[in-house]
């Protein structure tokens, strides 16, 4: 698998309203033509989303990148479904392009939540620890004729190394705004941390908006439009995103996380935080938080690898 493929452009987007929904409804299923069509609060970057009745939703890609994970999701969600522990987006029927709407589309069956967030999440230890027992359940699936990285899902579960370009140039312009050294040092180690090889099932985007609670437990996973079968160490990256540092901790247990699948999923980590920092280098609040716990558990991991290494030179020289 090539570390060195080219992520491409930003994707051209494109507006979609209420009122092309219902026409593209009425023309194509005209059985749910009755139902009403309305935006859905936070409708996602991927994906214009719209209520369609009360137990259903349409979600249109917001640009022709986004098409390509269309056909992926109608093939294999279903199969994941049957295998994992929690809800995950079934879709229910596919739209064809129109002259109103230029790309393949999706019906899926609604499903309740509220998207995780820290202030939400009753129990953070237990939240983590049945996120990890999603994904351990999620990549125990027969990766057969799975989806590998591309340009469907932007080189999600390909090496770290994809992102290097982008990294640096975020570095760059963060120079002064952040420990640049220790950064590099930190993004060095996941580019440097080998992989197995060994192919596994992915969901490629695990964030607060695609975790949806029910009275703050874990409930559902929804968005796979970034999965796929390759590295799993991008998964990881929530253990700094969301996960608190005990979280964090049993995360990382639950999953049986080794040292280098660890350093990867940091490495995913860090490039998001840093790509989003360099948008406003004086502002974003919350990639800063990320980059912080980042610093802070790389740091106190090697000063515990130090402190262990000394004791085991004084117990030899005893």
């Amino acid at each position: 698998m090539s570390s060195t493929r080219s992520v491409g452009p930003v994707p051209q987007r494109i507006t979609v309203e209420a009122e092309q929904v219902r026409g593209l409804v009425r023309d194509q299923f005209p059985q749910w033509a009755h139902l009403p069509v309305r935006p859905v609060a936070n409708s996602g970057w991927d994906n214009r989303t719209f209520h369609l009745g009360d137990t259903m939703l349409v979600r249109l890609p917001s640009a022709a990148e986004y098409a390509l994970a269309v056909d992926k999701e109608h093939r294999w969600l279903p199969v994941l479904a049957a295998g994992l522990p929690l809800p995950i987006p079934v879709p229910l029927a596919k739209g064809r392009p129109s002259a109103d709407y230029p790309l393949p589309w999706s019906v899926y069956a609604w499903i309740d939540g509220v998207p995780a967030t820290a202030d939400r999440i009753a129990d953070p230890v237990r939240f983590a620890i049945d996120l990890a027992g999603f994904l351990a359940a999620l990549q125990d699936i027969d990766p057969t004729d799975g989806p590998l990285p591309g340009t469907h899902n932007w080189f999600r579960g390909a090496p770290v190394r994809t992102y290097e370009q982008q990294t640096h140039r975020a570095l760059a312009t963060l120079a002064g705004h952040i420990d640049v050294g220790l950064t590099r040092e930190i993004w060095q180690a996941a580019v440097d941390a080998p992989w197995d090889g060994v192919a596994r099932w992915f969901h490629g985007d695990v964030a607060q908006g695609n975790l949806l609670l029910d009275d703050g437990e874990l409930a559902a996973v929804i968005d796979f439009g970034t999965c796929g079968v390759g590295d799993p160490a991008c998964d990881m990256a929530v253990a700094w995103t969301l996960l608190t540092a005990d979280g964090r901790q049993a995360f990382r247990e639950r999953l049986s996380v080794d040292d280098a699948t660890w350093a990867r999923g940091r490495g995913w980590a860090l490039w998001k935080a840093l790509i989003t920092c360099a948008q406003n280098p004086g502002g974003a609040p919350e990639p800063r938080r990320v980059l912080a716990e980042i610093f802070a558990e790389y740091s106190a991991e090697f000063v515990g690898r130090d402190t262990a290494a000394h004791n085991a030179n004084l117990r030899d020289e005893k």
